[in-house]
């Protein structure tokens, strides 16, 4: 463990960083309820995407540990696989047979990009020419966007005719107790409770099991109520295959569209790119890691994980993988190497055979970890300036406003951005421009023109 992970000189001993992993593992683990529930909203098999899950969060996080030697874990993004199954499957490729197909197609090229920027160093140079109140927009945005598919998979929030969107029925089992989740996660938090996400879908769970025997909530497959009580025969504990998403890309339909599959891994891109970056440095100077000068040693490497882990997860089966920020709650218990990677890395294999558990969690169960860390998400409204340049605020303000409106994060970026360059020419701030923000303009100016034609 000394040779591997040099324990003496990040002084830390063995058991700290096991301790830690595991502690990372519980504040994370909630991705393997929420993500096959998503995911499966564009057709794909839960039972695969939970496989594929499981199987690409350790890959990653065992590169991160033995290669980076940092305490980060790394699974499926939150908002990346909201993006994966409500703007790209159900929004831009609607109507398409497989439509995830095509989407993990886009998260492989993403992938390949970003291994590409990432061995030339270009990836932090993208990411510093994105200015800093659309950075705070696009996060915040997407917090809201995420909270919102939550509590309309629970039926808290409906669809009206007259005004589009209002309160669902408080007598419904699955309103009642997607509130009381979200309500158990706050305190839970307030008591800095390790794992509370994770314990606050499960509490939901077996309230909603509590319901089903008693009566309240009525098992009704046809109405989308599947039984909440798991199977838990010897051979249901037997991982599910990923035979039918394993390598699933369809790249017929690229060849035709190629404008729109640009712009749909340009978005794909785009939130993952300064995500990612945010986390790592958040984390890593939580954990001492950063050097005096403000930067963080073998960079290049973290930042390779997570696109290796990217490339694996769509030839597995799921969406974008990136570094997680609850790797903090570990690094807060005392992890500083990689072994704490490692440990939440075994972790994510032993779960694979306990699918039975996090296959029968119901989304309205899920939904409240939506809610919740959309709340986490949506605070970085507050780090955006509102009295600076107005091209920043406004073009920020936009994006933040426009993903939960218009369902979409990839067109709460484009008005965002277009929006910022537009006020930038007309304001004659074109030297203030980044030369790849050009880039950025031009491929979303060429979404616009698509959505005309």
């Amino acid at each position: 463990m000394e040779k591997l992970f040099k324990l003496k000189e990040h002084n830390t001993t063995v058991k700290t960083e096991v301790m830690a992993g595991i502690t990372t593992f519980l504040t994370m683990a909630y991705i393997l309820a929420v993500n096959p529930n998503m995911l499966s909203a564009s057709g794909m098999d839960s039972g695969a995407v939970f496989t594929a899950t499981a199987l690409a969060s350790a890959l990653a996080t065992f590169i991160m540990a033995f290669w980076a030697n940092y305490p980060i874990a790394l699974s499926a993004g939150m908002g990346l696989n909201a993006y994966f199954a409500y703007t790209v499957c159900l929004g831009q490729l609607n109507g398409i047979e497989d439509p995830w197909k095509i989407a993990l197609a886009a998260v492989l090229v993403e992938g390949i990009i970003f291994i590409i920027l990432s061995f030339f160093k270009l990836r932090e140079t993208i990411v510093n020419a994105i200015p800093e109140n659309l950075k705070y927009g696009i996060t915040s945005g997407i917090g809201l966007f995420i909270a919102f598919v939550g509590l309309k998979g629970a039926g808290v929030v409906v669809s009206d005719d007259s005004t589009l969107v209002a309160l669902g029925n408080f007598g419904r089992p699955e309103v009642a107790l997607c509130l009381i989740g979200i309500l158990v996660i706050a305190v839970m938090n307030h008591y800095n409770v390790k794992g509370s996400i994770l314990w606050g879908i499960l509490i939901t769970w077996v309230l909603g099991i509590i319901a089903q025997l008693t009566g309240w909530y009525v098992v009704d497959p046809d109405a989308g109520a599947a039984s909440l009580i798991p199977s838990l025969s010897a051979s249901s504990f037997i991982p599910p295959s990923i035979s039918s998403t394993f390598c699933k890309f369809d790249f017929a339909w690229i060849g035709s569209h190629v404008s729109e599959f640009v712009v749909i891994v340009f978005s794909f891109l785009f939130v993952d790119m300064f995500d990612t970056i945010g986390t790592v440095i958040g984390v890593a100077e939580k954990a001492d890691l950063l050097d005096e000068d403000g930067n963080l040693p073998r960079v290049g490497r973290v930042l390779m994980a997570d696109a290796i882990g990217t490339v694996a997860g769509s030839m597995l089966g799921t969406s974008t993988v990136t570094s997680f920020v609850e790797s903090s709650s570990g690094v807060a218990e005392g992890g500083k190497t990689g072994l704490t990677a490692m440990t939440t890395g075994i972790l994510f294999l032993v779960a694979l055979f306990l699918s039975p558990i996090f296959l029968a969690i119901p989304s309205f169960a899920t939904a409240p970890a939506l809610v919740i860390v959309g709340f986490f998400m949506a605070s970085s409204i507050k780090k955006m300036e509102f009295d600076g340049d107005l091209a920043d605020a406004v073009g920020g303000y936009l994006a933040f406003l426009m993903m939960p409106l218009t369902y979409s994060i990839a067109n709460g970026i484009m008005f965002g951005v277009l929006a910022w360059f537009i006020i930038k020419v007309c304001t004659g701030q074109l030297k203030k421009i980044h030369p790849v923000m050009y880039i950025v303009c031009a491929l979303f100016i060429i979404r616009v023109i698509t959505i005309i034609i």
